[in-house]
């Protein structure tokens, strides 16, 4: 993916969650499990993530992203910041 002209920063990533590569997520969305509804979410290095499953835990989100399949994996993510392009957001009614 190009770099963003005009990110808006949609959730950050926490610890993981159990083994199969889940991570809890911050998400900056009035419905936190609305987050997968504004497309892929992208970080500012050029990685884009798809999320695969979502499902809300307490305050945050608890999420497996396509391609992420273990612990491991999720650990990694820990502290990245998820952004959309603002021409993705709804417009405002």
């Amino acid at each position: 993916m190009p770099k963003l002209e005009n990110p808006v920063l949609m959730a950050t990533i926490g610890g993981a969650q159990g083994l199969r590569g889940e991570v809890r997520a911050k998400a900056y969305t009035a419905d936190p499990t609305a987050l997968g509804d504004y497309g892929n979410l992208h970080s500012l290095d050029g990685r884009t993530f798809e999320i695969h499953d979502i499902r809300e835990m307490k305050n945050v989100v608890v999420v497996r992203f396509r391609g992420i399949n273990d612990r491991n994996a999720a650990e990694a993510l820990n502290g990245l910041e998820l952004y959309i392009e603002r021409d993705n957001l709804p417009d405002e009614e």
